[in-house]
């Protein structure tokens, strides 16, 4: 079932903001993106249409990879085209480094994701860095189009200027997610707005609290200008993502910035889920298959489609990597192939019940053929795999493409606050520990079947949550941010592959930050490394 109805929103913004062709350059004032006219913005803007399109561009941003469909024209350049999705850039610096997941491939920068031993020169990391600043460039070019002088200039329409406003809220919140973003990865970095003149001088980098307090400061800003919870067209921004982003800053503050918030993120879990817009799917499975556009759980997701917006990354990688061995059959998953790739380690398969489907809906193993344990990070077969995301939709009718999924990445989802609920009232920070514990027994019922799996509040532990956020929400791009916060992802807890030991050992705790890419060093002198990577 193809969802073209909301993502040609996305598609034909890359037709429609022609003038706004990106490229990456060097660290410049937008750190290292750096807008370039192909036409001017008044004859772009002619058609009011152009305003929708260009934020269209900046959703697109999250899941395009250039301006040619798949590959082609990318947006960014020295690596591969799909290599530097958004998603699959972030995905891939949240998980592969965890207990999650391995990637069985040679490619340069990969294995050592694998075992913890990036530096500074890693193709990922850069990818990330410079994917995170394309998307405050392109917000900022957009507020600056859109300024209430710009607007007179043009004689744009009343009804025009009113939804520009809320456009210009949506952009915002786009920028606060990557930067927050940017302050989970790597800390400190330079805040670039739609204040700072294009090309005069290369950025300052500010604090990771600096950055903190931006991205919280963005979204309490712009809360009351989004749609209401549920209200927004499929695919774009409402109140309860801005919530959701504020609850992901506020879980995880105590990292960033050196005090806890858990308060805060039951005020804002407990407006989400109060809202009563979204609720769980009856089916676990329904968030990851090619009609989740109609699950009910989604908050916010990044829309795909085998027709109208292709991408080499997000989950046409997570689809077809996870995907290959001799037995497995990638039509059974709506693919025409498998990528021979992702799969993971026994510390996942053990925090579930048992080794079988039968007891936990969430435990979607793929064993015949495949070894529990991982006794090599380059041979597929080592390692079970977890086939989630799936080309076809819980009816059973495949997708529109058997390369390109119509399956969409739902970034944020109603179980994750549900769990961020029960955390922060496990960590002593008030709520209501019933409620949180009814909260917990929803997703274990919807997992198990019945209420067999239920626990009671003596079982609500911080540690507990951390192992239900691993069975609830693997492979979907949360596991390193919660591993560094129970304090397990460097210089505690072991795996298959950390720091290049097929048992697994520590590392240092230096490892909880990415560095600074050595390309963005060594044309910003401003720049400083993160300790642990060698000097600036």
């Amino acid at each position: 079932m193809p969802n073209n109805h909301h993502l040609m929103f996305i598609k034909r913004s890359l037709r429609a903001v022609l003038f706004i062709t990106l490229a990456v350059g060097l660290l410049g004032c937008d750190a290292g993106v750096q807008p370039r006219s192909s036409a001017s913005p008044e004859t772009a803007f002619q058609d009011e249409s152009s305003y929708r399109a260009f934020l269209g561009k900046l959703y697109g941003g999250l899941v395009l990879t250039g301006q040619d469909g798949p590959a082609g024209n990318p947006d960014l350049q020295l690596i591969d085209e799909g290599f530097s999705q958004y998603v699959r850039a972030y995905w891939q610096l949240q998980e592969l480094p965890t207990d999650e997941a391995v990637l069985a491939w040679g490619d340069e920068g990969i294995q050592p994701l694998n075992k913890q031993q990036w530096t500074p020169a890693n193709p990922f990391v850069e990818a990330m860095y410079n994917r995170i600043f394309f998307q405050a460039s392109m917000v900022n070019e957009f507020l600056r189009q859109t300024t209430e002088a710009k607007l007179n200039e043009r004689g744009v329409s009343e009804d025009m200027r009113q939804r520009v406003q809320q456009f210009r809220a949506e952009a915002r919140f786009l920028r606060a997610l990557s930067y927050w973003h940017g302050v989970d990865l790597f800390g400190g970095m330079p805040i670039v707005t739609e204040e700072d003149e294009i090309g005069l001088q290369s950025p300052t980098p500010n604090t990771r609290e600096e950055v903190f307090n931006f991205v919280e400061q963005e979204l309490l800003a712009i809360e009351d200008q989004m749609p209401a919870p549920g209200a927004a067209e499929y695919g774009r921004a409402d109140q309860a993502a801005v919530w959701m982003v504020l609850s992901k800053l506020y879980l995880n503050a105590e990292v960033y910035v050196g005090e806890p918030h858990y308060e805060e993120v039951i005020t804002y879990t407990d407006k989400i889920i109060g809202s009563e817009a979204y609720e769980l799917a009856d089916e676990y499975m329904h968030n990851f298959k090619a009609d989740n556009h109609t699950s009910p759980e989604v908050i916010f997701p990044v829309p795909q489609d085998g027709e109208q917006t292709r991408t080499y990354g997000g989950t046409t990688f997570l689809g077809h990597a996870a995907i290959g061995g001799g037995t497995m059959n990638a039509n059974n998953y709506g693919f025409g192939g498998g990528w021979w790739g992702l799969r993971t380690t026994s510390n996942v398969v053990n925090r579930y019940p048992s080794d079988s489907t039968d007891v936990d809906s969430r435990a979607i193993f793929f064993t015949q053929g495949q070894s529990k344990e991982v006794g090599s990070l380059t041979s597929f077969t080592e390692g079970y795999a977890l086939p989630k995301y799936q080309n076809v939709t819980t009816g059973g009718e495949k997708g529109e493409n058997s390369t390109f999924p119509d399956t969409d990445y739902p970034m944020f989802r109603l179980a994750d606050a549900y769990l961020m609920y029960a955390e922060a009232v496990a960590r002593g920070a008030g709520g209501s520990m019933s409620k949180a514990v009814g909260l917990v027994n929803d997703l274990r019922e919807r997992a198990y079947g019945d209420p067999s799996g239920n626990i009671t509040a003596s079982e609500l532990t911080p540690e507990f949550i951390l192992d239900e956020r691993g069975r609830e929400l693997v492979w979907e791009g949360h596991r390193r941010s919660d591993l560094i916060r129970f304090n397990q992802f460097s210089e505690n807890g072991t795996w298959s592959g950390k720091g290049g030991s097929i048992e697994g050992t520590t590392t240092q705790g230096f490892r909880d930050l990415y560095p600074v890419p050595e390309s963005q060093l060594q044309v910003n002198e401003n720049l400083e490394q993160n300790p642990g990577y060698g000097g600036s």
